[in-house]
């Protein structure tokens, strides 16, 4: 599995702003997140597939989180914190889904990172 740092540097390559490289990200990480929802029943190896998308898309927050959580980033403060709620909520929401695995579980986290990716496209 390739981490969300290599992804990041990967896709930065490809992309031409910032936001359209976090937006790239979100993407593949709710693509992975749905291929593993859509595939619950037929794949064998489906469990350490969820393994691997929660593990890709919690790391991904993690690097979010950790520039929001940035008092130097340039972001408005009150944007900031919201974007640092809705990062608790993927890492709080990921431990649930590992500890109680539903597929509907997962929608919510895709959901997320496609409006997050949306918006930084300027489709929201």
């Amino acid at each position: 599995m390739r981490s969300a740092a290599q992804a990041y540097k990967n896709v930065s390559r490809q992309t031409s702003s910032p936001r359209e490289l976090e937006a790239s990200l979100l993407l593949q990480a709710a693509a992975r997140l749905q291929a593993v929802q859509e595939n619950w029943d037929s794949d064998n190896g489906a469990r350490a597939k969820l393994d691997d998308a929660l593990l890709y898309n919690r790391k991904l927050w993690s690097v979010f989180v950790g520039d929001m959580a940035d008092a130097s980033h340039p972001m408005p403060r009150e944007l900031r914190q919201n974007f640092l709620n809705i990062g608790l909520f993927v890492m709080n929401h990921t431990v649930t889904v590992m500890s109680n695995p539903q597929p509907e579980r997962l929608g919510s986290l895709i959901n997320i990172n496609r409006e997050i990716a949306a918006g930084l496209l300027g489709r929201a």
